[in-house]
């Protein structure tokens, strides 16, 4: 399994914008085969991805779908800092 937590801080004038965009990528890629887990959670106007997926091939097919490639690309203005990404392993 693959544990990904992706960490968006949103223009506090974009919030619900931004919030509009996450939803839909949820909802999207939860319709994945290898999606474990896309879960979102919030403080403020900071948002966090946790994703969990089964393999490797599971997690380049999602990185490759036009909804994820739509997802970075309007959000570019729209966050107030690049979007982290981190490819995790658990070790407890």
């Amino acid at each position: 399994m693959i544990s990904i937590t992706a960490i968006l801080k949103s223009k506090p004038e974009n919030l619900i914008e931004v919030q509009n965009l996450l939803t839909h990528l949820v909802n999207e890629t939860r319709k994945e085969a290898a999606c474990i887990r896309y879960d979102l959670h919030t403080s403020e106007n900071i948002f966090i991805l946790w994703e969990e997926w089964k393999d490797q091939p599971g997690l380049d097919l999602h990185n490759s779908q036009s909804y994820l490639q739509e997802f970075i690309k309007k959000t570019e203005t729209l966050v107030s800092s690049p979007i982290q990404v981190y490819k995790t392993a658990q070790i407890l």
